[in-house]
């Protein structure tokens, strides 16, 4: 597989596990909390996320990743792949900001930044 063909198909994984990780935060947030920290309470959170539409949504699109990463991991290098990863918490902060008015103070637009710049070296190299 081609360099470019092994970004894009890493690309695509970064944004499918993003999304998976958008749609278990939108699927959890319409179940009542588990309230405590007894087994029954817990295991009850457990059940009726598991059976929510959009929980369900985010688990295929992770099944889905780590099938796709797989094969980015037979093609690239772990070094080259594996920092590219990191682009997934650029791509659910900036989601969480815009949809979800979460607020993205100096410190993670810095963060966020730096974790830009360091998969842009990690991709020239």
């Amino acid at each position: 597989m081609k360099g470019l063909n092994v970004l894009t198909l890493a690309l695509l994984c970064v944004l499918l596990t993003a999304a998976g990780q958008i749609a278990l935060k939108q699927g959890v947030s319409g179940v009542p909390p588990w309230g405590g920290a007894s087994p029954g309470s817990v295991l009850g959170f457990f059940a009726r996320a598991a059976t929510t539409p959009t929980v369900i949504l985010g688990m295929v699109l992770y099944c889905a990743s780590a099938a796709l990463w797989l094969l980015v991991l037979a093609n690239a290098d772990l070094s080259f792949a594996f920092p590219l990863v990191s682009l997934g918490f650029v791509f659910t902060s900036v989601y969480g900001h815009f949809a979800l008015h979460e607020p993205m103070n100096a410190a993670r637009l810095t963060g966020t930044a730096l974790i830009v710049a360091g998969v842009v070296f990690v991709a020239r190299s």
